[in-house]
């Protein structure tokens, strides 16, 4: 079992002025897909703040960051330039992967701006804001997030050992 954080990036969330649902969403789909939830947090639209949530999510060890919200073409999306500021590396795959496998859902679905990259032994991956959106995009590569966990945080193994 690996161990996950959600990071819901709202204004009107961080201020009280919404509820999370997001969040909460994205909580238990990571908990019914097998991992340990041990932190969840709500930051306003700022990116430093998000850059500064990212970052103490990765110190802990926290196998899988995942942020809610932000990913968007509004003025104040800036989850994805506040992950590129954290992340070591960069794994364009998986929200190519999202986008390409939502679109059956909507044409909309090009229109994000999600990021995934890797700080540390962390993987940091962006969803959508909307609950709809961040169930149907996890979906779409839950399944290869965990063989990338395993080679990110397990004994390095060849990929052509692997089997889906």
């Amino acid at each position: 079992m690996y161990t996950a954080a959600v990071i819901t990036v709202s204004d009107r969330s961080y201020k009280g002025e919404r509820e999370d649902s997001g969040g909460p969403l994205v909580k238990q789909m990571l908990e019914d897909d097998g991992y340990e939830v041990i932190l969840c947090t709500i930051v306003p639209d700022e990116k430093e703040m998000i850059s500064e949530a990212l970052m103490k999510a990765a110190a802990k060890d926290i196998a899988l960051i995942v942020t809610t919200g932000g990913t968007g073409f509004a003025p104040r999306d800036v989850t994805p330039e506040a992950t590129y500021a954290v992340c070591e590396k960069l794994v364009p795959g998986i929200p190519e992967a999202m986008r390409m496998l939502t679109m059956k859902y909507t044409s909309r679905s090009i229109l994000s701006r999600a990021v995934c990259g890797i700080r540390k032994r962390s993987l940091i991956l962006n969803l959508p804001g909307s609950p709809k959106a961040a169930k149907e995009n996890f979906e779409a590569v839950s399944k290869p997030i965990k063989h990338g966990l395993k080679m990110l945080r397990d004994k390095p193994m060849d990929c052509a050992e692997l089997k889906d």
